[in-house]
């Protein structure tokens, strides 16, 4: 099963963005829980902006995915009182995308959110340039001698960048941003306070140290969280009268495969994998991505963040290595040379 179809693969689903992530998305910096100075700026950015009645300067936010970047983008418009048009970055394949979008669907003041940015074509991320500058787009016309270059003025709009791999990015392109910040894993206190909040709006009764026992293994993200919440939901339904308690919870993730640390099946295979089939490391990503059938992206960008940050998985010049935290919590024998790195 490929990660992002499992249950604690902090990307959306195909139709969980639509379905799921709208009903739970909070609609102000009031109600989004946790990165608190991100926050505090964000407001002091947003009032600024209001007084000068200007948009908000173009906005990038860059973090593992499932930790609110989307989310912030909706905040800003409402919080602006402007529009927000949504695309991603490998759908703006041609500069011509990019103009059509600029010249018939943003006003003055919208806000054009642009997600996984650092995918973005070199051709249209060179005409993006002067637009975020001065609020121009340059349209070539003609070949050769007779070529001509047609200058077209745009709305004075916000452009908000998201990307889980900030190291993609090129540089002219990052500089063009004046707000720039970095969203952090969420902590458990946070996590069951956001749980708190989805449980209301979903109308299901939780005892608080169930969500506690979700929280813990929510990966310190979200959307994880509330993904599942709604599994552990539906097992209170069936088995405890709609009550989510600590016992059906644990239930639900002995079921889910879930473990106390909030590892799953793939990662304990993948932690196994390096301490079983490459004495614990170091070991190249490319050769690990063969060793467990998935690919390289999906192991950096999606698995490696949360084993690192719970102390799992150590990324060394060399390759990777698994830690004694892991090796004690799967019960694996680790090389002595290993244990001292």
């Amino acid at each position: 099963m490929e990660k992002e179809d499992d249950i604690l693969s902090p990307r959306p689903a195909q139709d969980e963005t639509a379905r799921m992530e709208s009903a739970l998305r909070p609609a102000s910096l009031d109600e989004f829980v946790g990165q608190e100075r991100l926050k505090e700026n964000l407001k002091v950015f947003i009032q600024a902006a209001r007084a000068r009645r200007e948009p908000l300067d173009h906005c990038l936010f860059y973090s593992p995915p499932g930790l609110g970047k989307t989310t912030l983008s909706y905040i800003l418009a409402r919080e602006m009182g402007v529009n927000i048009k949504v695309t991603s970055g490998p759908v703006l394949s041609k500069p011509g995308d990019l103009a059509a979008m600029l010249t018939t669907e943003l006003a003055e003041g919208d806000i054009l959110f642009i997600d996984e940015i650092h995918r973005l074509n070199a051709a249209v991320e060179e005409a993006l340039y002067p637009v975020m500058e001065d609020f121009l787009f340059f349209i070539n016309t003609g070949q050769g001698p007779g070529a001509t270059t047609l200058k077209l003025a745009v709305p004075r709009f916000t452009l908000v960048g998201a990307t889980t791999r900030s190291g993609l990015l090129t540089g002219p392109l990052r500089d063009r941003f004046g707000i720039v910040f970095n969203l952090g894993f969420y902590g458990e206190t946070e996590i069951a306070r956001i749980l708190a909040r989805s449980a209301a709006i979903l109308g299901s009764r939780a005892e608080r140290p169930a969500l506690e026992l979700i929280a813990r293994r929510a990966r310190g993200t979200p959307r994880i969280a509330n993904r599942l919440l709604k599994r552990v939901r539906d097992f209170a339904d069936v088995k405890s009268g709609g009550v989510i308690t600590p016992e059906v919870t644990e239930a639900a993730m002995a079921s889910l495969e879930i473990d106390s640390e909030g590892l799953d099946n793939l990662d304990r295979r993948i932690l196994a994998t390096i301490a079983e089939k490459f004495g614990g490391g170091p070991v190249g990503i490319e050769t690990l991505a063969v060793a467990v059938s998935e690919e390289p992206d999906t192991l950096t960008d999606v698995i490696e963040p949360f084993l690192m940050q719970g102390g799992f998985l150590k990324r060394t010049t060399r390759g990777r290595v698994i830690t004694s935290k892991a090796a004690l919590h799967l019960g694996l024998k680790l090389p002595r040379q290993t244990e001292l790195l």
